[in-house]
């Protein structure tokens, strides 16, 4: 047993330490673009672009064909190349394969920008990069957010950047725990529970909404619905680690993955920033419907 992990841990090494030397590249590339990033937005812009779509389809091919990892999905077609919000549960680190995956059928994967947390700008190479990226690094506090926020959705508004701007609207992953505590503010608030999910943040929702109304070629809201189960274990999902280094993830390792997505027009959304907030809530208890049917269906099968 001993000697069979090993010798998974050593193949893993071997796919992931060449990705890893591109990783750092890649950092090291966008950092070194960084300074000029204020000369030439565009040009950067859609150079980290390129770099980003090879990292990243590189790391999607490690998990869907070395490792087979074979992500189902359900729901509308999105067009290719379309500009979008995209707002999604969040369960595991994993999530972003099934994001990439969408991303990737709609010719989009170099454009995914998501938001990250600020403390990450200090970190050499890696935040160095995400910022030349035009990612927005944020504390989740909005009003303090404001400068930052202004940047990044000026790229989008005023130079018409092709984007899918990505956000985890629950700004956590899902716990027992953390559904627990979930639970017990949506009863102390009077608010709906949502079920396998935790409540969303709605401040950061309506200010990407409402920023990015005046960019036309933002044309709508996609709504990402992730969903694992484990050898019956509903929203277990692999590691990091066992998701770049075990083989067979839908096979013999017992691992489902499914993305179900939902296309919005944006115009189709309330205006006011009470009524987005609401539209939002209204979303995630569909999303838990849909889970709760995911749940039920997989456990027949």
């Amino acid at each position: 047993m001993a000697a069979g992990r090993w010798l998974t841990d050593l193949r893993g090494l071997l796919i992931v330490i060449p990705w890893a030397l591109s990783l750092v590249l890649m950092d090291l590339t966008l950092s070194l673009l960084l300074p000029i990033s204020y000369l030439f937005p565009n040009w950067v812009y859609n150079a980290s672009s390129f770099i980003a779509f090879s990292v990243w389809r590189w790391i999607q091919c490690i998990f869907e064909v070395f490792n087979g990892g074979k992500i189902t999905m359900s729901g509308d077609v999105l067009p290719e190349g379309e500009s979008a919000i995209v707002i999604s549960n969040h369960v595991s680190w994993t999530d972003f394969y099934m994001i990439q995956a969408l991303a990737i059928r709609a010719g989009m994967l170099g454009r995914c920008r998501w938001f990250a947390k600020i403390e990450l700008r200090w970190v050499p190479l890696l935040g160095w990069g995400i910022w030349a990226m035009g990612m927005p690094m944020v504390s989740r506090k909005w009003t303090k957010d404001k400068k930052e926020l202004d940047r990044v959705f000026a790229g989008i508004t005023v130079r018409k950047w092709p984007t899918w701007l990505i956000s985890f609207s629950e700004a956590t992953r899902y716990t027992p725990k953390k559904a627990e505590a979930a639970r017990v503010w949506c009863k102390e608030n009077d608010r709906p529970i949502p079920k396998h999910l935790l409540y969303p943040r709605t401040k950061g929702f309506v200010t990407t909404v409402q920023h990015l109304r005046k960019a036309k070629h933002v044309v709508a809201v996609y709504d990402m619905t992730i969903a694992y189960q484990h050898k019956h274990k509903f929203l277990e999902a692999p590691t990091i680690w066992e998701s770049l280094s075990w083989p067979d993830l839908s096979g013999k390792r017992g691992y489902r993955f499914h993305v179900d997505v939902k296309r919005i027009s944006l115009v189709d959304l309330p205006e006011t920033d009470a009524e987005l907030a609401k539209w939002l809530e209204t979303r995630w208890m569909k999303k838990g419907e849909f889970l709760e049917g995911k749940r039920e269906e997989w456990s027949k099968s």
